[in-house]
């Protein structure tokens, strides 16, 4: 029998034994961690170096580089980037090149396959042998200085541990990939929306398709041009498409807005007190640990001009800033820049038809690197026009004319802006810059403003880019880029403001040339503009005060529906204060907010499953996706109208639709037992910004995740927000009047865990206070030799 006054001493003695070793293990995670932390201050011999060059870093981490030398500065931001933010780099060019497997194993390589088709690195290598020399040698420097920032850590990134891998070093064309990775972000690197909407539009009955697919409506806001007219209901039954009595194909809806986008805007100065323009820029990104974006700024050489903005950790530039005396921000154009070419093939398939006859496809080889696993060998199909990347519903395989592809679609001529001294001078370098395609936003310190697209336009001929076609008999081709004088543009506009957002800028020639390439709603665009216009003078509050505005504007018609409809429902009582009392707008503490932006996703997904369900019969894996983002208009018309012809067979009426779609909302709410009063927007909408490898190790997130804060802010409103999807960063900034601009970033300026800077500036972001455009008093200083 044990001995009960002896085991508990044992016990005591092992539960203090295992605490010691606890603590131990804490130790020893915590200097390791350490050894990877960035260096601050002091001086470092580079041996590389001809001009000195001292960085300066305040309490946030943001870094501002002094040097007679632009070779050396340069080098100084690949110094802090691969100090602070090496692993992401490394992840953004491997995400081009199509190299994740060799880094992470098997889990990345459907996807390295997928990319591999596009051959970036060569691409990258080509365009940068095609670059000035004087670009070539800043991408060098900037090599440099990321190798010298990896080589000066007491260790490899923890990433790497963690991995089991080595960091590779850093090359020129790495630099370039990290442009084409942000290609693959807000471009379709297979043509998606195109090959569904041209799906679409083949197989439904004409007013089908125009119906469930428009182009446009109410909401739209462009800069020039109107809203399009209301849509009217088809008079095709949906029995045509023959749906009843096969399983009905249901795929949950997601908000048609909550994709990578931005916002923007520019006042000019005869809105302002100083007279000088007012840029804001927000730009709608996964948010994740690290942040994309890394601060910094620096004197031009030879110039009083002083860069300060967001750079992209891989490239010696700043994306989206001001250099003293134009300010400017980006937000993706959604346009059409590339087209999907339908092979027509030989009999057994070895060639397909050109211009100048039949031709066999060029089979390239690439072999792509699996951690733990023999390589893989890949057999790449290359046409004239393009890589092969798909087939359509018809099996035939398409090609792919790609602006991404050729030598003018990616290249470091952003690094200009750092000596524009006018909007206008901004506007005539935007169709020399090799960047995914942006609405590009300028202001200047003289109150000018003026909109462009910053990205090289095809010009098409034969074809307008909205349906897939042959170019085999050599009557449809692109004809080079369109020409500086061609290039879409307004500036200094009568209203003195201009607006983008994601969704369509342009009417008429313009938005010929542009295309579509799966346009947002309006409904965000719209209350950016209609803000805009509630005012006569505006400051950098004033502009703030609008990126972060959530009233839920286009969703109000749905809760005034719903409102209706549970008010005449015995049972729904509690239901329907909580609509009726939703306070307008996405904030965190909002139950009927949520209720009503559930429902009408819901009905969504009920209302349009026939479609799915038909189109599924062509291709199994069909989703409405991109081209579903004009959806709010047949929605609403059913919605209102309930017409009979359109009802889902499933459903014996409208209002059986309806509250099926509602009580779904409410059973999904019921699943974590809480009261209806605590299931609020924020509950849901509950920040997930965690670190990439969080995936797959959890415990990397107890030691890296920012806090999960209930969010405020949707789609559809300026205040974009989900729970991993967001502003990025918000900028707001007068060129010139650099010291009462503001900038917001999700995630500090470290990826280290122990960094002082790791999640500083987190809490504005969250809460929405002003923290300064221009760093602060200095508290860290370094200096390479």
């Amino acid at each position: 029998m044990t001995d009960k006054p002896q085991l508990i001493p044992r016990l005591i003695r092992l539960a203090t034994a295992l605490l010691v070793l606890f603590i131990l293990v804490l130790l020893a995670a915590w200097l390791w961690l350490r050894q990877s932390l960035p260096l601050l201050e002091g001086e470092l011999e580079t041996g590389q170096l001809e001009i000195p060059v001292e960085i300066e870093r305040d309490s946030q981490g943001v870094a501002f580089i002094r040097s007679e030398d632009r070779g050396s500065i340069a080098y100084a931001l690949g110094f802090l980037h691969a100090q602070e933010r090496f692993f992401q780099m490394d992840l953004l060019r491997r995400n081009a090149a199509g190299e994740l497997s060799e880094l992470v194993g098997s889990a990345a390589l459907e996807h390295d396959k997928g990319i591999r088709a596009h051959q970036f690195r060569k691409r990258a290598e080509r365009n940068i042998a095609a670059m000035p020399e004087a670009q070539r040698l800043l991408l060098q420097r900037y090599a440099d200085g990321v190798n010298f920032g990896l080589d000066q850590l007491g260790a490899y990134p923890w990433e790497y541990a963690l991995l089991a891998q080595e960091p590779r070093e850093w090359v020129p064309a790495d630099s370039l990939l990290s442009i084409f990775s942000m290609y693959l972000t807000l471009q379709s690197e297979t043509g998606k929306f195109e090959r569904r909407d041209n799906a679409l539009a083949e197989l439904l009955p004409k007013d089908l398709y125009d119906f469930f697919v428009p182009k446009g409506g109410i909401w739209d806001a462009p800069l020039i041009g109107s809203a399009r007219d209301p849509i009217n209901l088809p008079e095709t039954d949906i029995a045509a498409l023959d749906v009843a009595g096969e399983p009905m194909a249901y795929a949950p809806m997601q908000s048609e807005d909550m994709i990578v986008g931005s916002n923007n805007w520019v006042v000019g100065g005869a809105l302002t007190a100083h007279g000088g323009a007012i840029v804001a820029d927000d730009m709608h990104l996964a948010i994740t640990v690290p942040n994309i974006w890394y601060r910094a700024g620096w004197v031009v050489p030879g110039s009083e001009r002083e860069m300060r903005g967001a750079s992209l950790p891989g490239g010696p530039i700043i994306v989206a800033g001001s250099n003293g005396q134009v300010a400017w921000g980006f937000t993706n154009t959604t346009a059409d820049w590339g087209d999907l070419i339908p092979l027509e093939l030989s009999e057994d398939g070895a060639q397909y038809r050109t211009p100048d006859g039949w031709a066999d496809f060029t089979i390239e080889k690439e072999q792509i690197e699996v951690k733990g696993q023999a390589p893989t060998e890949l057999e790449i199909r290359k046409t004239i026009w393009g890589p092969v990347v798909a087939t359509n519903h018809h099996g035939t395989p398409l090609a792919y004319r790609w602006v991404a592809h050729d030598v003018r679609g990616a290249n470091m001529n952003l690094l200009l802006m750092e000596n524009v001294t006018s909007t206008k001078d901004a506007l005539d370098l935007a169709p020399q810059l090799g960047i995914p395609h942006q609405n590009f936003v300028v202001g200047d310190s003289e109150g000018n403003i003026g909109w462009t697209v910053a990205g090289p336009i095809p010009r098409r001929v034969g074809l307008d880019g909205s349906r897939s076609v042959s170019w085999a008999d050599g009557t449809a081709y692109w004809d080079g880029y369109l020409t500086l004088e061609e290039q879409p543009r307004v500036y200094n506009p009568p209203s003195h403001r201009i607006w983008t957002a994601n969704s369509r800028t342009m009417d008429g020639e313009y938005l010929k040339v542009m295309g579509d390439g799966g346009y947002a709603l309006g409904a965000r665009q719209q209350q950016i503009r209609d803000a805009l216009f509630a005012r006569e003078t505006f400051d950098e509050q004033d502009l703030l005060d609008i990126q972060l505005d959530d009233r839920a504007v286009f969703l109000q018609r749905w809760q005034e529906h719903l409102l209706t409809l549970t008010q005449e429902m015995a049972g729904y009582e509690e239901i329907a204060a909580q609509i009726r009392n939703w306070g307008g707008r996405a904030s965190a503490d909002s139950v009927g907010y949520r209720i009503v932006r559930n429902f009408r996703l819901n009905f969504i997904e009920l209302a349009t499953a026939p479609v799915l369900t038909y189109m599924r019969r062509y291709e199994e894996d069909f989703s409405f996706g991109r081209v579903n983002r004009q959806v709010e208009y047949p929605a609403w018309e059913m919605l209102e109208k309930e017409p009979e012809h359109l009802l889902n067979p499933e459903y014996e009426s409208w209002r059986a639709l309806k509250m099926a779609a509602l009580d779904t909302v409410l059973e999904q709410m019921a699943e974590t037992g809480l009261p209806l009063a605590e299931q609020t927007w924020g509950a849901q909408n509950s920040a997930r910004i965690e670190h990439p490898l969080g995936k797959a190790v959890s415990a990397v997130n107890w030691f890296t995740a920012m806090p999960a804060d209930p969010l405020p802010g949707d789609s559809h409103m300026p205040r974009v927000q989900s729970s991993t999807n967001g502003a990025s960063e918000r900028l707001v900034v007068a060129p010139g009047r650099e010291e009462s601009g503001i900038f917001h970033m999700a995630t500090g300026q470290s990826a280290h865990p122990l960094s002082p800077f790791f999640g500083n500036g987190h809490r504005d972001w969250v809460e929405g206070k002003a923290s300064p455009f221009k760093e602060k008093e200095i508290v860290y200083s370094l200096r390479l030799n």
